[in-house]
């Protein structure tokens, strides 16, 4: 008697616990091991570079959609990066001019909120001006 208490409560159970996932996923959108969906992954790839980072550690398979938003996230981190190297050297160099060149940073955070926006939108739309290119450099990486 008692088993059999145990087994409907289980079956009870696991039949929340699927209810529960369906209603959590309506969209049956692909979810890794880690919990995350594509979508999700592709928004959190764009919140700064731990985001970046954090999917990188916690994706399990290679999928285009994921990959593409990290190729897109892993050029704009370049560009600023290599922005700030370029205006600090105009700053020595030119005795404080560099900071005209910071003004290109406020492009990149242009750039940036376009890709936030494509991911939030479930889409693979590349970044204006530099995504395609971002797409081939980082290709065989991500």
């Amino acid at each position: 008697m008692n088993n059999q208490k145990n087994n409907l409560l289980l079956f009870e159970l696991n039949s929340k616990i699927m209810q529960e996932n369906a209603t959590n996923n309506p969209s049956g959108e692909n979810t890794n091991e880690s919990g995350m969906d594509e979508k999700t992954m592709g928004i959190v790839s764009y919140l700064t570079i731990v985001g970046w980072i954090i999917v990188l550690a916690v994706r399990k398979s290679k999928t285009e959609y994921t990959s593409f938003h990290l190729r897109q996230m892993a050029g704009l981190i370049a560009l600023s990066i290599g922005i700030f190297i370029i205006s600090m050297v105009l700053s020595v160099v030119t005795f404080g001019l560099g900071f005209l060149f910071n003004l290109l940073s406020l492009g990149v955070l242009i750039l940036w909120i376009f890709g936030l926006i494509g991911a939030l939108n479930n889409e693979m739309k590349p970044v204006p001006l530099f995504g395609e290119q971002f797409q081939q450099w980082f290709k065989t990486m991500f």
